[in-house]
């Protein structure tokens, strides 16, 4: 029986055979041998460098191609001092805020050829550790930080390696460090600004744990748009709690309860406690946002739109907040230095909840 064509073979420039063992990974030398060049050649046609001819450049390239051969990383990058790789620790088990903020990244740092690891800590501090020694063995020329709240943290421990290290919705205790957050007190003021604006003028909000510094933000930011429309906050109307829509149904109790004058509108302090607030107002026959206008955060679309009616939200542009982490980090390996906390612009993203005609997004907050 006569043998099929063998994929370990093939031809010259000069019309001769060659041949390579069987799962053997190629190698320059193989582009060479098989381009009828030197090894030379090929690598400054593969680097687009040197002085060649286009023909035998495109003919190299071509080779290579064919053959599969992918240069060796490592090599180049102990030859050139840069790996082309970042790594990305991450305390989000859940991937809710890490996942929008990696895309962001890798979005950017795509286009400067450069790879994201990503490792999961799962906020074990042994973990964390063996991710880092991990990636600084592997030479990546940076590391970004990332979690599931904005609360302060330790430090990361790179030695003295200085290799450059970027927290992004997260802080770190070292007041050298970069930090890139989202601007939860300017998101608050932008979403009980509009709600304001639409003529409403018993506000509550109802948020999470105070314990956690997005909170404490978020109350401030609802206390100076209130303040700068000279608006009184009723007592009993700033209900922390969870993060939880059980909470939303069960403050939506306590400020009904009452007899004061009820809330015509509800600034929550995360989608998640809105769409509790909503199924709450509906089940005693309040309709939204005809007489209780509602405005959430995160635009977490699951809830946001899943809701009825739909909510509008405070969105803190995740995505938008990887994609500065990228260019920021560019800046750090390029040997540009960055200390403290910068924070990236919210939108307010206008649905059904808030009874405004226009579902435009609004304006961003702030800047950085």
């Amino acid at each position: 029986m006569a043998e099929g064509p063998r994929d370990d073979i093939g031809t010259g420039a000069a019309g001769e055979e060659w041949s390579r063992p069987a799962r053997t990974q190629v190698t320059i030398r193989d582009v060479a041998r098989a381009s009828s060049v030197s090894v030379s050649t090929v690598s400054k046609a593969l680097n687009n460098s040197g002085s060649l001819r286009q023909q035998t450049r495109d003919k190299v390239i071509a080779i290579a191609k064919e053959l599969g051969f992918r240069p060796n990383d490592l090599a180049q990058s102990l030859h050139r001092g840069q790996s082309f790789t970042i790594g990305l620790i991450s305390n989000d088990n859940f991937g809710r805020f890490s996942i929008p903020i990696m895309e962001g990244l890798e979005e950017h740092l795509t286009n400067s050829r450069i790879s994201v690891f990503m490792c999961n800590a799962a906020d074990d501090p042994e973990r964390e550790e063996l991710h880092v020694e991990s990636l600084l063995k592997k030479r990546v020329d940076g590391i970004v930080v990332t979690a599931r709240r904005v609360d302060r943290r330790r430090a990361l421990e790179i030695g003295s390696s200085g290799l450059p290290v970027l927290y992004v919705f997260s802080q770190a205790d070292d007041p050298n460090a970069f930090c890139l957050l989202p601007d939860d007190e300017g998101g608050a003021e932008l979403g009980v600004e509009h709600l304001v604006r639409l003529g409403r003028r018993q506000v509550a909000h109802i948020t999470g744990p105070e314990r956690f510094q997005a909170v404490r933000d978020r109350r401030d930011g609802y206390r100076k748009a209130l303040a700068r429309h000279a608006l009184d906050e009723p007592e009993g109307f700033y209900l922390p709690g969870v993060w939880s829509e059980g909470w939303g149904r069960e403050a939506v109790a306590q400020l009904f309860r009452s007899s004061r004058e009820p809330p015509d509108a509800i600034f929550c302090g995360s989608d998640q406690i809105a769409r509790g607030v909503t199924d709450a107002l509906r089940e005693r026959g309040i309709v939204v946002p005809k007489q209780v206008s509602i405005v959430g955060f995160d635009n977490w679309d699951v809830m946001a739109e899943a809701s009825r009616p739909p909510l509008t939200s405070v969105d803190m542009n995740l995505k938008e907040l990887g994609r500065e982490a990228g260019r920021r980090l560019i800046d750090l390996i390029a040997g540009k230095e960055f200390r403290g906390v910068r924070r990236i612009p919210c939108t307010l993203v206008i649905r059904e909840s808030c009874g405004a005609r226009s579902r435009a997004a609004g304006k961003p907050t702030g800047g950085i």
